[in-house]
């Protein structure tokens, strides 16, 4: 096994353009990334899915692939990465029920000019209560709400810690609640 070469240098190798270290790498590491995306997601046909996804990521970072970390890590790394995707787009767009259609079919039409108008006034009045928050609190709202980034994520990108990130969502949507209340 010694004369083995590392996966961080089959990598590297690959990255350099020897397709045989990506053999070597993806029949080392298929069925174990398999097995946790299928854990994962608990489906079988979305598991391969994903695991292509992983796979094509790999390929596409051969270049860029630098050995600070074990491959094993870096690869499930990019597994986290890709499954986080899926949920976060899972979470927007949930199941449709089974009567969906016939539910749809009975709702009023929303496009009447009133609807417009209203819609508008109210991403008016959401807009100006944006502008009137202080720099920081915009800032951090708009990193969690349209960013969705983690309270983490927003500390460090802002340079304060997870508490300042709180407390600044907090005073934020309070600020909000009280401009937009009718």
């Amino acid at each position: 096994m010694q004369g083995e070469p590392t996966d961080e240098d089959l990598m590297l190798a690959f990255g350099a353009g020897d397709a045989g270290a990506f053999e070597t790498l993806y029949s080392r590491h298929r069925l174990r990334l398999f097995r946790h995306l299928q854990r994962q997601v608990r489906d079988a046909s979305l598991a391969e899915e994903l695991f292509q996804d992983v796979w094509q990521r790999v390929i596409a970072a051969r270049e860029r692939y630098r050995p600070e970390a074990r491959f094993s890590t870096w690869l499930h790394q990019v597994a986290y990465n890709r499954l986080t995707d899926h949920w976060r787009a899972k979470s927007h767009r949930p199941d449709a029920p089974e009567d969906a259609r016939e539910l749809a079919e009975r709702l009023p039409d929303p496009d009447t000019p009133e609807r417009q108008l209203s819609a508008f006034e109210e991403r008016r009045r959401l807009q100006l209560a944006l502008e009137e928050l202080p720099p920081d609190q915009r800032e951090v709202l708009l990193l969690r709400l349209e960013q969705e980034l983690s309270l983490e994520e927003i500390g460090e990108i802002t340079g304060v810690g997870r508490e300042t990130v709180k407390s600044r969502l907090r005073y934020a949507m309070d600020k909000l609640r009280a401009r937009l209340r009718p």
